[in-house]
């Protein structure tokens, strides 16, 4: 190590934040370059950060003698074979499942009951001026006028109730609503 080398690596172990910034200023870019060799670069910059914080975490711990260059990189490509090695073996784990239920995810009949549940149990769930005219206008196909006029009020209003127990319909059910829509498509 240079004598300049030195000096960061103990203003470092100090707990010098300079230090830590010249550190991480000089390494970061050559990190994440090395890291993008193994795995993605949105994950190489993660797993460089990672490094940073465990670095300045564990600053007390290193010796001085030591090449921070060399330990940084060696706990780069640590972590970079860690996430592939983690990668791989969720991939098999997706892999079992998917032949132990291959027959549930691929028979959409068993979602449409647990999404219709759901749906009714949005709909139930509605504000019960906004449901009584969601459900007249779905259900029992009348128009906004003649609930309006079942109901004592403007047709108006019920295009206002209807809007919003769909908005809010959509907020509940936003995470299945492209499961629904893939379901009721002919």
């Amino acid at each position: 190590m240079t004598k300049e080398a030195d000096i960061i690596s103990l203003e470092l172990i100090q707990g010098k934040e300079c230090a830590f910034d010249t550190v991480y200023k000089q390494y970061y870019r050559g990190l994440c370059a090395f890291a993008s060799q193994y795995v993605l670069l949105s994950e190489a910059e993660e797993l460089v950060q990672d490094t940073m914080m465990w670095l300045w975490e564990n600053r007390t711990k290193l010796i001085p003698e030591q090449s921070l260059k060399s330990l940084l990189f060696t706990i780069v490509r640590n972590k970079c074979l860690n996430t592939i090695n983690h990668s791989q073996v969720k991939q098999q784990v997706h892999e079992k499942l998917y032949e132990v239920y291959r027959d549930e995810f691929e028979n959409p009949d068993l979602y449409m009951g647990e999404l219709m549940d759901l749906v009714s149990k949005s709909i139930s769930e509605l504000p019960e001026d906004y449901r009584k005219a969601f459900e007249m206008n779905r259900f029992e196909n009348l128009t906004y006028q003649e609930i309006a006029d079942q109901a004592g009020v403007s047709s108006k209003t019920i295009a206002y109730r209807i809007s919003q127990a769909l908005k809010i319909l959509r907020t509940e059910l936003k995470d299945y609503i492209p499961l629904l829509l893939f379901l009721l498509h002919d």
